[in-house]
């Protein structure tokens, strides 16, 4: 198994379908033996992170929920603050709940590399 390297540049793309792209380049969608039970996806960078965009009303409305396990603490953190206190998380979110529900998901996320 080759595991390629791909360098993304994020400058002017929206949000979500960058997501779509690296979700299907971690996942290996794009070789030509894929199988979904097998990890072969290849590693992923992502570059100018902070130039992307984000459609529609999404900058005001989105909220992130984050859930402490004590009664009464569900955390919210709009998607505003999060894109300047940590913005390479935005991106690994929606990569991450883009890639399917099964053990395998926690090692592709970890090819993931966001430079700022």
């Amino acid at each position: 198994m080759n595991r390629e390297k791909h360098t993304i540049d994020a400058s002017g793309k929206v949000l979500g379908r960058l997501a779509t792209e690296i979700a299907l380049l971690l996942r290996g969608k794009n070789k030509q033996g894929f199988v979904p039970y097998k990890d072969e996806g290849d590693f992923v960078a992502v570059k100018n992170f902070k130039e992307i965009k984000v459609t529609g009303k999404k900058m005001d409305q989105k909220v992130y929920y984050h859930y402490t396990g004590y009664p009464g603490g569900l955390r919210e953190t709009p998607i505003k603050r999060m894109m300047k206190e940590k913005p390479s998380e935005v991106l690994k979110k929606a990569v991450y709940r883009m890639l399917p529900d099964n053990k395998l998901r926690d090692r592709m996320i970890k090819r993931l590399k966001v430079e700022d």
